[in-house]
């Protein structure tokens, strides 16, 4: 059963992070994606704008204000970028045609030559140009926006080339997304907790619920499940404990029915075939009036035996039942019940073949009453659904060190595989079954194992027919679970 929980709840936590976790995940990483994108290109385009702005500016007030002549609006350029203001902030940088620096704010850059695509297409195109990279000199990340200085008569003189370090930029873009990084995990574990809280609020009662059901399906009628819970849940604990307890109702109501028509039935059974056992010797009977007699018998000791099989059934329900357990030899009694038996096979032409391979069989703790009636309920079992078989097969042997092992093969048709688990189920008589009977047989012999703390296994025997296999302790401090022998 708690296997059965664990698994529900793995598969229950599976399905909710495919479904909840995953996809929120995937939102808050697409969501800090898409703001790191957004932050970005904004940071870079202010500054880019920015850059571009003071160099059209530059240009645009040497070409409207300083044209003279192409000497005077040359030497204008260098004095401006020598006394340019903003070195705290900004390079820049007056370069010529050939992509030489004439002058710089920074005279760590002066007299050198470029060779960065911003220049080149300022001068080619004939507009403002920017550019994002990495200095040469130290490899710092940097941007810079170059305009072209058009003289007078149309002829391109010069780049002013305004430069900006993105350290500061970079910083202010890695704290932003940062922030959103730890504002996306906050959201994903809160969503997670929230989630986490729901689910186990939903695992905890159903794991109760499908526990007590289970308790439920096994016979633990009348059991009720605490109803501590709200809503949808707590509807269903309640369907299910009145499930419960009208189930419990009739299985009383059905069990004092069936023990009360057995009583009732008991006795007119007896009267029949006692008459019946007097009459079949009498010498006046001719052939048919004795043979009406025999099936009179016949059928007189089968519903003597459902009434018996329905009175032992309603013990073990009500909590009657009991055993007197004494140290038997197992063999013998199974050996006593072969012969007891094998007198009823005659006439139905069945073989029935018996193996032991027990060389000294020790005694262990029984009713030998209660184990005789499981044997000869088996072996009618075998008789009545393996009759086209024309034998039986019966074998003793020692499972292991602690268990010894009785298995009853036919050699009929078998059993469905879907029904292995629940024809031994009370009632249940299968859905292919044409003989007749109360259905109860292998659940009282069932119920008669484990109160010797064995276990009873059905199967289809490979080659067909059905086998049935008990498994006995051979010491009451044997395990009350037998392991499961191949």
């Amino acid at each position: 059963m708690e296997g059965i929980f664990a698994s529900f709840a793995s598969a229950m936590r599976q399905r909710w992070l495919r479904g909840t976790v995953f996809v929120v995940l995937g939102a808050v990483v697409a969501a800090v994606f898409l703001f790191a994108i957004i932050i970005y290109s904004h940071y870079y385009e202010t500054v880019r704008t920015g850059l571009e702005a003071k160099a059209r500016t530059a240009t645009d007030f040497f070409a409207n204000y300083v044209a003279r002549s192409y000497a005077d609006y040359y030497n204008s350029a260098y004095r401006y970028t020598e006394t340019f203001r903003e070195g705290d902030r900004l390079e820049l940088q007056f370069i010529n045609t050939d992509g030489s620096i004439m002058i710089s704010s920074s005279t760590i850059t002066s007299g050198t030559t470029l060779d960065s695509p911003d220049v080149s297409t300022a001068i080619e195109s004939r507009r403002i140009s920017s550019w994002v990279g990495r200095r040469a000199t130290t490899g710092e990340r940097i941007m810079a926006a170059s305009a072209p200085m058009i003289y007078a008569d149309g002829e391109v003189i010069g780049v002013m080339r305004y430069i900006t370090s993105l350290k500061l930029v970079d910083r202010q873009v890695f704290m932003n997304i940062a922030a959103a990084v730890g504002i996306g995990l906050i959201v994903l574990l809160l969503v997670f907790s929230v989630n986490l809280i729901f689910v186990r609020s939903v695992i905890k009662p159903v794991g109760e619920i499908t526990k007590m059901s289970k308790r439920i399906a096994e016979g633990g009628y009348g059991v009720q499940i605490n109803n501590s819970y709200q809503y949808e849940i707590g509807e269903m604990v309640g369907s299910i404990n009145e499930m419960s307890h009208k189930i419990a109702q009739t299985e009383k109501i059905q069990a004092e029915f069936i023990s009360s028509i057995s009583h009732e039935l008991r006795t007119p059974l007896t009267a029949i075939t006692g008459w019946g056992e007097t009459l079949i010797y009498n010498e006046n009977l001719d052939g048919e009036s004795k043979r009406g007699i025999e099936i009179m018998l016949k059928e007189a000791r089968r519903l003597t035996k459902m009434v018996e099989d329905m009175l032992e059934f309603t013990r073990i329900e009500d909590g009657r039942f009991t055993l007197n357990i004494e140290m038997i030899d197992i063999e013998a009694e199974l050996e006593d019940a072969i012969f007891t038996f094998s007198e009823l096979l005659y006439k139905d032409e069945l073989e029935f073949d018996y193996n032991s391979d027990m060389d000294d069989a020790p005694l262990i703790p029984g009713d030998p009453n209660r184990l005789k009636q499981v044997f000869l309920n088996l072996f009618d079992n075998a008789v009545k659904y393996g009759r086209e078989g024309k034998r039986i097969e019966v074998s003793i042997k020692m499972a292991g060190s602690d268990y010894i092992s009785i298995a009853i093969r036919d050699f009929g048709t078998g059993a469905p595989e879907d029904e292995l688990e629940i024809i031994k189920m009370k009632f249940y008589k299968g859905r292919n079954s044409k003989e007749r009977g109360s259905g109860i047989g292998l659940a009282v012999c069932e119920e008669i194992i484990k109160f010797h703390s064995g276990r009873m296994e059905l199967a289809n025997a490979e080659g067909g027919g059905f086998l049935v296999t008990l498994y006995l302790p051979v010491s009451s401090k044997a395990s009350s679970a037998p392991p499961v022998f191949t």
